[in-house]
């Protein structure tokens, strides 16, 4: 019976042929014909309302659907709140659930999503909703990605033969960004001409976060983490697995105070791993950041943190779970002298941010040496 009325059309996993049917170019085309034919400027379309992991096709730079306004994990427009939880939501539900909220934030944060619009700009830090979800449910912390998702994909993705790649990877698991150019992206799984396009799908997946602001990404939380290390476990990545492995007792190293032992293990992750350098200070930290990939176990680590007169390069900031373990901060010198990073950490009195952690705080200076090439801690 008609009724006169136009019709509003909602699509779930409209992207389903893409990522299942991956190589067949000749049933996506038909696909994508059929969708613009049935739905393209027709009076008894409404709205239509698609949902998926991927955005709409490009051939180029144009829309295979072009009659869409679209929303994703790279241009949210001003939808960004509605893309996960927030932090208000995940504080809300930790006090209902009575979990600790800090665990939570560095187990399913990170994602950062920037919204536009006649009000101005507003940044969102957003959590997964399933991870935080069943976290709260079964009262545990831990990772529920691959409930969802396997490493098994991100592992077909990281170990592409593209320059570059491998390098960018190692430098986030370390704490690090990365900028792209996210234009080049096809949107498919498939057609990849450099990295960038590579790591623009993995901000897709859910594997990285992308900063609009700064065109950079990262792998967003621990829950993500694991699962890179899932994927590189099962990888030729040896170097990466056993700098990773041996952290935990560089880290136990450190918390001994045991300088030698440190510098030695700080020496062995920048000789097993290429992309290390030790170029300034800014290569070292991020050296230092990876020898000591288990710190994040137990702290928030936070590099240039604001204290007293100036910023500390690195500081490991115990969360609330974890407030057995020392505060650490950390000076990085660069051809320079231990003694030297230790007395800028007390004139400039960078321990003034951490003082609640007074008589359970170390304070650690180390030095490339560029004649010797060698650590001194």
């Amino acid at each position: 019976m008609s009724t006169g009325r136009p019709f509003v059309i909602l699509i779930d996993e409209w992207d389903c042929l893409f990522r299942e049917f991956t190589q067949d170019k000749e049933a996506q085309k038909k696909y994508l014909d059929f969708l613009r034919g049935w739905l393209k400027d027709k009076d008894y379309i409404a709205l239509a309302y698609m949902t998926g992991i991927l955005p709409i096709k490009k051939y180029g730079s144009h829309s295979a659907l072009n009659m869409f306004t679209e929303y994703s994990m790279t241009d949210m427009g001003a939808l960004a709140e509605y893309f996960g939880f927030t932090d208000d939501e995940v504080r809300e539900l930790c006090d209902r659930y009575d979990m600790d909220f800090e665990e939570a934030r560095a187990w399913y944060n990170g994602y950062k999503l920037v919204s536009h619009s006649k009000y101005g700009v507003k940044k969102y830090a957003m959590y997964s909703p399933k991870s935080v979800v069943e976290a709260m449910l079964k009262h545990k912390f831990g990772t529920y990605w691959n409930q969802t998702e396997t490493y098994e994909a991100l592992k077909v993705y990281i170990q592409m033969n593209m320059d570059g790649l491998k390098d960018a990877v190692i430098k986030m698991l370390a704490g690090e960004s990365e900028k792209i150019n996210t234009g080049t992206f096809e949107n498919d799984m498939t057609s990849f001409a450099t990295k960038d396009d590579v790591l623009t799908l993995l901000v897709h997946l859910g594997y990285m976060t992308y900063d609009s602001e700064t065109e950079e990404v990262s792998i967003p939380n621990r829950e993500v983490s694991k699962e890179y290390l899932n994927a590189i476990s099962t990888m030729d990545w040896d170097e990466v697995s056993k700098s990773i492995k041996a952290s935990q007792k560089l880290l136990e190293s450190l918390w001994n105070m045991n300088g030698a032992a440190v510098a030695d293990g700080i020496d062995k992750a920048h000789n097993e791993i290429s992309i290390l350098r030790y170029n300034d200070e800014n290569s070292l930290s991020c050296t230092i950041n990876l020898a000591f990939y288990s710190a994040r176990e137990y702290y928030s680590i936070v590099r240039e943190l604001p204290t007293g007169k100036g910023f500390a390069d690195v500081c490991f900031i115990p969360r609330v779970s974890h407030l057995d373990k020392p505060a650490v901060v950390i000076e990085l010198k660069y051809d320079k002298n231990v003694d030297g990073a230790i007395s800028q950490i007390k004139s400039r009195q960078y321990v003034e941010a951490l003082k609640d952690y007074k008589g359970n705080l170390l304070l650690v200076g180390i030095n490339y040496d560029k004649r010797q090439k060698n650590i001194n801690v």
